[in-house]
């Protein structure tokens, strides 16, 4: 804020702009809506303000997103959502004993449930490393992970029908795959260094 007034009366504009439509989709789709949209959108923009305000001089936002985008932090900030979800994977299955994952269709019990329980976060513990330190296997890890999940999404349509959340998740997940393979290029860069 310090030396750029202008700069930052826009950044707290937007940062309430986008307060507002987070309350308001709140109201309107639920918790869970204003949720989503805070960590696909307010998250990620937050991240490129401090990432600016870490940088000697403030280049503006525009060349502060070139230059993230040129060092793949954006590819990092998809590994910092898998850990936190590899750790809210864990919590549900701590707290909820009695939860079991549907797949294909069923809800596989004892050591099976266990273990198919278990690939969750052990997967988005290993894609959120890979993608902080944009290892090349993590990206052959999470596209074998999302054909996994696409496959497991649609047989489970075809059983269930529509269901919200399952429509959220297989809607995030066709976006994300689209999106992860549109910046494969990035896993090499730890290589090419």
């Amino acid at each position: 804020m310090r030396g750029h007034p202008l700069h930052a009366t826009r950044v707290l504009a937007v940062g309430a702009l986008l307060g507002t439509i987070t309350w308001g989709l709140g109201h309107l789709g639920g918790a869970g809506a204003g949720f989503f949209f805070a960590l696909m959108i307010i998250l990620p923009w937050w991240c490129l303000q401090a990432y600016e305000a870490s940088l000697p001089t403030p280049p503006g936002q525009v060349e502060a997103l070139k230059t993230a985008w040129r060092r793949a932090h954006d590819v990092r900030y998809l590994g910092g959502l898998f850990l936190f979800t590899a750790f809210t994977d864990l919590y549900i299955i701590l707290a909820n004993p009695e939860y079991s994952l549907t797949l294909f269709c069923s809800k596989p019990e004892g050591l099976p449930g266990l273990l198919a329980k278990a690939q969750s976060p052990t997967l988005h513990l290993a894609i959120g490393y890979g993608f902080l330190k944009l290892r090349p296997w993590a990206l052959l890890v999470y596209m074998a992970y999302a054909a996994f999940g696409l496959c497991n999404a649609m047989a489970n349509f075809a059983c269930f029908g529509y269901g919200r959340i399952r429509t959220v998740f297989f809607l995030s997940l066709v976006a994300f795959t689209i999106y992860v393979f549109w910046r494969r290029s990035c896993f090499r860069l730890v290589t090419a260094r």
